[in-house]
């Protein structure tokens, strides 16, 4: 039998030729392995056609002659036999190279070596090959966030490569950082005024073919209009979800026979209202090798059962239907335990609870509320500036740095200055965990990847004035894609404002009586995201001090499950009749990829030791700090009874005053670790959440502490893994890797809607200065604040301006 190759192509380089070309199903390729450094290119009906051209040295055509007819095929082996016209250099390439690569649609990409190759008997039959490729795009910032161009063009020149009928289903069409050997010198550069050395644009692309279980990742060069790799990954690797898919998940599962059923022996009354919540399906190691979606489902009060934004998450149903995400059918409806135990009772009618409201318009709102206005007349004190289409270089008290955006991350934090010196390469929230505490089917596999399995972009609010920031706001917004690999615009994703948040520093001299004293203006870069139920706020804030923070808060709605009247369970808090809200934890990764001064960084820890008695310390009062240097890659922990702080310092650079290497530390609070077992798979996926601190060698392609890859997980590709290389970190490149979170039991007080609950983690210099940075900061004046005195009851308060804004006067009068 005879098969013929519809798509042949051949990169020629000094180094072995990776050959790639696209062979039907029946061609069996075994042992197939992912590969970066492959491609696979349509063209045209007519074949495939490769132009080389002389004077950029790369392939622009060939025509070639191939019939491939296997007479064994055992190992998946195929050996092409192309015929090369001139004028091809022989010596920019080499036929015989002991790296071929298979990249056909619909087979996983294979690398072997020419010696094992089987027989393989080659018969010539005309065949065009065709180079995909297009016209060069403008130059633009290396870091920029793609353009709706950009997105438009990645996801056309993929889709020019398969067949005509092929249905994508665009998962991700996202700028691909340039490596930080290339970036760094052009960043430098860039500020210095230098001449700027171009570095290609490329986009990430990640795709199913619709319907199907083939996930793949591809490289396109948007400079130079060409996929660079293009592969298929293998098993248990599953993709986010996106917008589009989540609604078609409801809509079959309420459109599901099976459900239906399940729903009448409810008995719901007449017009109630059912909604689904799509939850990741998650793992456990049991039939979970297909990407699936594990619903909840709720309805809404029949009273109000128009009211769009009613609250359904009081009223959860018993039953959960799991839906296959490549054929999109039901195929199985869990009935959920509502006892004490994982006993599975037969569904009957719902019993009807109260509803309880979280909108304004279903409480009796307070009437004694006066309004506080945060008004600047002089306009903000920050610059913002385009350094590409939708990146933003922010100036604000001495920090200068570029804003970026992306589907999975949301903001990003890129160049970051204080004065003209470098801090941090890349800021970042990398990773979020949300492990539920109920041990019961099947929310034993409860435990969200917001990030992975969503994306903090994609899920970001268009945030509005008066609202969500206050004072004088800039927005930054967002171009991402959809799943037809169009753009998809997302206005107003970022705020920038200024906020006072009390007391900079202060300091009264009782012998005068004069109070020296600034306010703390803070910088707040913020974004928030719905995930479902629960939102984040999530914002990085500067202040003038030279200090950056990073602040979660938690609000939203609780992910609830229904529980049969008068129960109580240790692992959940019922926060309305027929409520449970399952115990859980927020666990979070801030990403850090330190420049303090320099490229070359390490980490080290102090702790305070008090000092045993002797004649130096005779009255058993002294203590001293003792510093560890961290020599290899490692996670490790903070030690409240030694006080235990991580510091990123520099060896290479001392404080002018006293010597020491310059440094920043790490202010963040301690929290519980994982609290599932080491065993477990809650456990094997987050690979961040058992420590505080990881430290790691900068790898380009680490940036996620969980894993590219989170949704239905195994475990083994987060930063765990990678600290377990030991590599050296010792002034390296290094990443760190700072975890925080909190164990929320839920409280009643936290339904309908949750209170804000926030975690920070800090970033302060340690003799990075060589006096306080906020030193210079204007003093608070009233002339300035113009603050109004408030009188008790039945008296009126008056004061006086004196010189230089002072209050000089203050009385009260009946």
């Amino acid at each position: 039998m005879s098969v013929r190759a519809p798509c042949f192509g051949i990169v020629f380089s000094s180094h072995p030729i990776p050959l790639s070309w696209w062979v039907p199903q029946t061609i069996p390729i075994r042992n197939a392995h992912p590969t970066n450094e492959s491609t696979h290119q349509r063209g045209s009906s007519g074949g495939n056609r490769v132009i080389y051209d002389s004077s950029d040295k790369k392939v622009t055509q060939i025509v070639s002659y191939i019939r491939i007819r296997p007479s064994f095929c055992l190992g998946g082996y195929i050996e092409p036999l192309p015929v090369f016209p001139p004028p091809f250099p022989k010596h920019n390439f080499s036929l015989w190279s002991r790296h071929f690569r298979v990249a056909p649609p619909f087979c996983q990409l294979s690398t072997f070596s020419l010696s094992a190759v089987p027989l393989v008997v080659m018969e010539k039959i005309p065949t065009i090959l065709s180079f995909v490729g297009g016209a060069k795009e403008e130059v633009v910032h290396p870091i920029g966030p793609l353009t709706a161009s950009e997105i438009t063009r990645a996801a056309s020149l993929l889709k020019a490569s398969w067949p005509a009928n092929t249905d994508f289903n665009f998962k991700a069409v996202t700028l691909l950082e340039p490596l930080k050997a290339e970036l760094l010198p052009y960043l430098q550069a860039e500020r210095s005024g230098s001449t700027l050395v171009k570095i290609d644009r490329r986009a990430f692309v990640l795709y199913y073919i619709r319907n199907t279980d083939k996930l793949h990742e591809a490289v396109i060069n948007l400079s130079e209009g060409k996929i660079e790799s293009n592969v298929r990954l293998g098993a248990n690797v599953h993709s986010n979800a996106d917008g589009d898919e989540i609604l078609m998940v409801e809509k079959v599962a309420l459109e599901d026979k099976g459900m239906k059923a399940a729903i009448a022996k409810l008995q719901l009354p007449e017009c109630s209202v059912v909604i689904v919540d799509p939850w990741i399906y998650g793992s456990d190691g049991v039939h979970d090798g297909k990407r699936m979606f594990q619903c909840f489902i709720y309805m809404k009060d029949p009273k109000h059962a128009n009211e769009p934004d009613a609250n359904h998450y009081a009223m959860p149903l018993p039953i959960s239907p799991v839906i296959c995400a490549e054929t999109m059918k039901v195929i199985r409806i869990d009935v959920l335990p509502t006892g004490a135990d994982a006993t599975i009772k037969e569904l009957g009618p719902y019993k009807m609870h109260p509803a309880n409201e979280y909108i304004p318009e279903a409480q009796t709102l307070r009437t004694d509320l006066k309004p506080l206005n945060v008004v600047q007349p002089e306009g903000a004190s920050f610059t913002v500036s385009n350094f590409s289409d939708l990146g933003r270089t922010v100036g604000w008290q001495k920090w200068n740095f570029k804003i970026g955006f992306n589907l999975r991350e949301g903001m990003v934090l890129y160049d970051v200055h204080y004065d003209g010196r470098p801090l941090f390469y890349r800021l970042s929230l990398s990773d979020m965990n949300i492990p539920y505490a109920d041990p019961r089917h099947p929310y034993h596999k409860k435990a969200a990847f917001d990030l992975g399995d969503a994306g903090a972009g994609i899920m970001a609010n268009n945030l509005k004035l008066g609202c969500d920031c206050l004072g004088s706001i800039h927005y930054v917004s967002a171009i991402l894609n959809n799943s037809a690999g169009e753009p998809l615009p997302m206005d107003n994703v970022v705020c920038i404002h200024e906020q006072d948040n009390g007391i900079g520093w202060k300091h009264t001299n009782y012998r005068t009586g004069r109070a020296a004293i600034v306010r703390n203006r803070e910088l707040v870069i913020q974004s928030i995201i719905t995930v479902a139920n629960y939102e984040y706020i999530l914002a990085f804030v500067f202040n003038q001090a030279g200090e950056v923070a990073y602040e979660v808060r938690a609000t939203g709605i609780l992910s609830t499950s229904p529980i049969d009247e008068g129960l109580t369970v240790p692992y959940g808090t019922v926060v309305h009749p027929g409520v449970l809200a399952a115990h859980h934890q927020h666990i979070m990764s801030l990403r850090i990829d330190p420049m303090l001064d320099g490229p070359l960084n390490r980490l080290v820890y102090d702790e305070a030791h008090p000092m045993p008695v002797s004649d130096s310390n005779p009255h058993g009062v002294g203590y001293t700090v003792a510093e560890t240097l961290v020599l290899t890659s490692a996670g490790l922990d903070l030690d409240s009874n030694t006080n235990r702080i991580f510091r990123i310092a520099n060896a290479a650079v001392h404080n002018p005053v006293n010597g020491a290497a310059v440094s920043y530390k790490i202010h963040a609070p301690n929290f519980q670790k994982m609290l599932a077992s080491p065993t477990s798979f809650h456990h094997r996926r987050a690979e961040f959440a058992d420590h505080n601190v990881y430290v790691t060698a900068h790898r380009d392609d680490e940036l996620y502490a969980g894993g590219r890859y989170t949704n239905q997980s195994r475990g083994g590709t987060g930063v765990r893994s990678w600290a377990e290389r030991g590599d050296s970190v010792e002034d390296k490149d290094i990443v760190v890797w700072v975890q925080f979170g909190i164990n929320h039991v839920p409280r009643v007080e936290d339904f309908p809607v949750m209170p804000c609950e926030t975690m920070r983690v800090a970033l302060k210099p340690v003799n990075f200065f060589s006096r306080n940075p906020a030193i210079d900061v204007p003093p608070s004046t009233q002339a300035t604040n113009k603050s109004v005195l408030v009188a008790a009851e039945g008296t009126k308060a008056e004061a006086t301006v004196g010189v230089e804004g002072k209050v000089c006067c203050v009385k009260e009068v009946n």
